[in-house]
């Protein structure tokens, strides 16, 4: 991933009680007059401006106390490089460098040196910090100051991966940020049906997952024949190998790696045999590093047993008897192994009935009877729901017997009625304050990877800050980040073009519908250009056909123009997974034009001229028809959707209008 655009650290360490010697003197630092401070994502709870901004230049120290990790640390160096540090000395306190324009340190918040400096800048922040939490504050001038002060390593990683989005090349924001997280788990989970991602693209998301403070991937993916089907048998010396390289991937990026195992399809709850070798597999991926685990128990039937003796022990088939018996063997797994391994995080599940908040005698089973430490997952009211919100979350609070851990069923599209479907819409229609009700917010992303960011982007904002989420502002974070911006990674200096963002924003639009199980929307789609094509139907009734053309003729024309210019300057990884859609584009694109050609050819008097251009905009709209989504990349299989039941409705209806 990709380089950060600079920035200037002073973050803050333990010196046994007493501030570290000043700076030796280096090159002059001038005022850098406040320029507007940049966005950051997630939004931080407190983010205000402190005084002039930081200047970055020559050598520059990083003095580090043993609380920061070396993840913390590399980026830091990075950041202070890209900013403009000539040369970064790390270091640890009390043995200063000689020469250095800037000192710079990062450390516990508790430090008496990061208190004295937030007091001397006026700057409150709470002791201790809760967890994942930090403070950043900072001011240039003659003598600039900068801190960066946290609860654990996971905010001082978080405190850095901040002070990257606040620089820029030469200067660092003088500003003061106190921040943590809403939910404790944030992240996604790889739970779709079809073509699981490659292990570059794992390797990638968790590198982006640290970008913007996600802390959570759960490894499910369905087709996955050791995760489900061959759930007993250990994972191939080569399949291992590349767990092992995501555990040491996610640790570089303060991300649990939760290896979940689905053994419901086959299992025999009542065959000691079984539970035994679930917390075998268990216990082999904890030797392999793995600290959070999950047993999924959805997608599976509990109107049969898969052994006669679960018959004989807990009676015919039924809802009460499966959650009894999924009770005995999750029961079982915090007990013989949950328990036994003190370094392991509360265990996660997913029941069988997992999307109402309706009570049944399965939803008893496991409200009485099950480990009050396990984490049980829930999907909203609906696989795929309207919203979700704070009520729906309170009443799967009293039908589980704990608060829930959402699994959020978007932006997935590998259910039928998804079919052709890129979702890239804002994140929206979750409701604030389930910071306060929720344990933890997953989503289900796409089979494509990269495309998966504009969903998980905003998700990440939501989980993060709840209160002061925005939707619009984090959908054009994510376009900021695929556009290159300094969330992106290994391009040094590389900040985001505008035109490329713009441009991926109009293409989100285009694929901003999402359905639900039934096939209607539950985010309604293309809702930019809907709003100009009601637009121009309205100037075109009220008779100002002309400027109802004018008007709309630049968007058409940034349709047409998007995916070029997305292929040109848009993230690799998000092109490729894009390609049948940005191809379709094109043609929607040109149609449109050529719609809009024919009813100014129309209004000019020009009949003959008119047909043509609609006949020219009914080929090209048939061929945009006929492009498919890649084989075996995408399930279900067929023809991709472009703002379906706008673009092509008034494709459609233009040689009627008159």
């Amino acid at each position: 991933m990709a380089a950060l655009t600079g920035a200037v650290v002073l973050l803050a360490g333990c010196t046994g009680g007493q501030p570290g010697p000043p700076p030796s003197p280096g090159p002059a630092t001038t005022a850098l007059p406040p320029a507007e401070i940049p966005q950051v994502t997630p939004q931080p709870r407190e983010l205000v401006r402190l005084g002039d901004d930081i200047a970055v230049h020559g050598r520059v120290e990083l003095v580090v106390d043993p609380m920061a990790d070396r993840p913390a640390r590399d980026l830091a160096t990075r950041v202070l490089r890209t900013a403009g540090a000539e040369d970064v000395v790390v270091r640890e306190p009390g043995q200063p460098a000689e020469g250095v324009a800037l000192s710079v340190r990062l450390g516990d918040r508790g430090s008496p040196t990061v208190t004295k400096t937030l007091q001397e800048l006026g700057f409150e922040a709470p002791i201790p910090m809760p967890p994942e939490g930090y403070v950043l504050a900072g001011r240039g001038g003659p003598n600039p100051v900068l801190v960066l002060g946290a609860s654990d390593p996971a905010g001082a990683y978080y405190a850095v991966q901040t002070l990257r989005q606040l620089a820029s090349p030469g200067r660092i924001s003088g500003v003061g940020v106190v921040d943590h997280p809403r939910m404790p788990i944030r992240g996604s989970i790889e739970g779709f049906y079809g073509s699981p991602w490659t292990h570059a693209e794992r390797m990638d998301q968790l590198d982006f997952y640290g970008d913007v403070k996600l802390n959570t991937y759960v490894y499910a993916p369905k087709d996955d024949p050791y995760h489900r089907e061959r759930w007993r048998e250990p994972y191939p010396p080569d399949k291992l190998a590349e767990v092992k390289e995501l555990i040491g991937q996610a640790a570089a990026h303060h991300v649990k790696f939760t290896f979940a195992l689905s053994p419901g399809t086959s299992i025999c709850y009542s065959d000691p045999r079984d539970p035994q070798a679930l917390v075998g597999k268990l216990q082999a991926m904890y030797e392999a590093g793995v600290r959070d685990f999950s047993v999924p128990l959805d997608d599976i039937s509990y109107t049969r047993w898969n052994c006669a003796q679960d018959e004989q022990r807990y009676g015919q088939p039924s809802e009460g008897a499966a959650g009894q018996a999924q009770t005995d063997l999750l029961n079982h797994v915090q007990r013989e192994f949950v328990a036994t391994h003190p370094d392991v995080s509360p265990l996660q599940m997913v029941p069988t009935e997992y999307s109402d908040v309706d009570d049944s005698p399965y939803k008893t089973a496991l409200r009485e009877g099950l480990n009050p430490r396990v984490l049980v997952m829930w999907t909203g009211d609906g696989v795929i729901p309207r919203r979700i919100t704070v009520s729906d979350a309170r009443k799967a609070e009293q039908v589980w017997g704990r608060k829930v851990f959402l699994w959020d069923n978007y932006p997935v599209n590998d259910f039928d009625k998804s079919v052709g479907r890129l979702m890239l819409g804002t994140y929206a229609k979750r409701e604030p304050g389930l910071g306060d009700q929720l344990v933890g917010d997953v989503v289900n992303p796409m089979n494509q990877a990269a495309a998966s960011k504009v969903v998980e982007t905003g998700a990440a904002d939501f989980a993060w800050n709840d209160l002061d989420f925005d939707q619009q502002r984090a959908w054009r974070a994510a376009a900021e980040y695929l556009a290159g911006d300094r969330l992106a990674g290994p391009r040094p200096g590389l900040t985001a073009d505008p035109a490329v963002a713009e441009s991926l924003l109009v293409f989100f639009d285009l694929e901003h519908m999402a359905p639900l199980a039934n096939g209607r929307p539950w985010l309604e789609p293309a809702p930019a250009l809907a709003a100009r094509t009601a637009r121009f139907h309205e100037m075109w009734g009220a008779g100002d056909r002309a400027g109802a053309v004018r008007e709309l003729r630049p968007y058409a024309q940034a349709i047409a123009d998007a995916p070029g210019r997305i292929r040109a300057g848009a993230a690799p990884d998000f092109v490729s997974d894009a390609a049948p859609w940005l191809d379709a584009t094109v043609l929607w694109g040109r149609s449109l034009l050529a719609a809009l050609d024919g009813l100014e050819a129309r209004t000019g008097g020009d009949a003959p001229g008119a047909e043509e251009r609609f006949r020219e905009s009914a080929r090209l709209a048939e061929q945009a028809g006929r492009i498919e989504t890649i084989p075996g990349e995408t399930r279900p299989h067929g023809p991709v959707r472009v703002a379906d039941g706008v673009l092509d409705v008034f494709i459609q209806q233009a040689p009627g209008l008159r």
